[in-house]
């Protein structure tokens, strides 16, 4: 099944700047070959439902390997089972709707 998620984690205990930790979890995304996009608050990655949340393992694993005492994750998770959708298709659904 496709799942499209919005992923914030936070590893704590690890001072002010995350920029180091969130340059991790880019990297895990892009290795497993999955269509993401960083934005302020987090990153919305899109792809095969167990992909993805073995990516969403990986970055837990890798905050606590950097020495991150805690980590937490904020994740919105999408399913739609009829027809598929990718997050470009959801902002250009919009986009059109504001040219009317």
């Amino acid at each position: 099944m496709k799942v499209l998620i919005d992923i914030c984690v936070v590893p704590m205990g690890v001072g002010v700047s995350v920029s180091e930790y969130v340059v991790e979890c880019q990297r895990i995304f892009e290795a497993a070959g999955l269509h993401h996009e960083m934005h302020p608050w987090g990153t919305n990655v899109e792809g095969e439902w167990d992909k993805v949340m073995a990516a969403v393992r990986q970055c837990h694993e890798k905050m606590h390997e950097m020495d991150a005492p805690r980590c937490i994750s904020t994740l919105r998770v999408g399913t739609r089972v009829d027809r598929e959708q990718s997050m470009q298709d959801k902002i250009d659904s919009v986009y059109s709707k504001m040219a009317i």
